[in-house]
């Protein structure tokens, strides 16, 4: 398959549905790299689903669902981080993971202005598509100081190196965007980028 035969949207109700594969696909896709993540139950993303602050993808002529990403707003709404992208096994290695990130961060920008944009991994491929959006590398004291946003990093199986660093490092690579300083890698406004990858993804 091609990504011209998926939608990559906005999250809606009529794609709630989704929310407990969904949850089921990010147990399993953690226990299969050996690491933990935040825990989210169906009604948490249905949540997500419901406000437009989710991003999902489905087969154009199945409505099989193939991908998702959230946001999550942290820091008194001055940081933004789009959390638990997940693509269904049958649809990897396609590109739908940089057109949910893509949609995603675009999404953030414009719900969001002002806020930074930030995210911890440790996949090499998440960390290309962070990047090319104009993501940079930052000590993990650029990063929201939320106790809420750390409390989510226990269920990982490196929570005891972030607890002995003091949360100043883990093997986590903190990336961070601010649209105070950092460009996006278009010479097109925020807002009408938005608005065309609305069109066009």
């Amino acid at each position: 398959m091609k990504i011209q035969d998926f939608d990559v949207v906005i999250g809606s109700e009529e794609h709630v549905k989704y929310a407990q594969e969904i949850v089921d696909e990010m147990a399993e896709s953690a226990k299969a790299r050996g690491t933990g993540i935040a825990r989210r139950t169906p009604e948490y993303v249905a949540g997500k689903i419901r406000e437009g602050k989710a991003v999902v993808a489905y087969v154009k002529e199945t409505g099989e669902w193939a991908g998702f990403t959230y946001i999550e707003l942290w820091g008194d709404k001055s940081y933004v981080a789009n959390s638990g992208l997940i693509i269904n096994p049958k649809f990897r290695q396609i590109g739908l993971a940089r057109a949910i990130k893509t949609k995603a961060f675009f999404l953030s920008l414009k719900m969001f202005p002002g806020a930074k944009l930030f995210g911890l991994t440790t996949g090499l491929a998440v960390m290309k598509i962070n990047s090319k959006l104009g993501y940079r590398p930052v000590p993990f004291s650029e990063l929201t100081s939320d106790d809420v946003f750390w409390e989510g990093c226990k269920n990982c199986v490196n929570y005891p190196i972030l607890e002995m660093k003091e949360r100043k490092a883990c093997l986590c690579t903190a990336m961070l965007f601010d649209p105070e300083i950092d460009h996006v890698q278009t010479s097109m406004p925020a807002s009408q980028l938005f608005d065309i990858m609305n069109d066009i993804l």
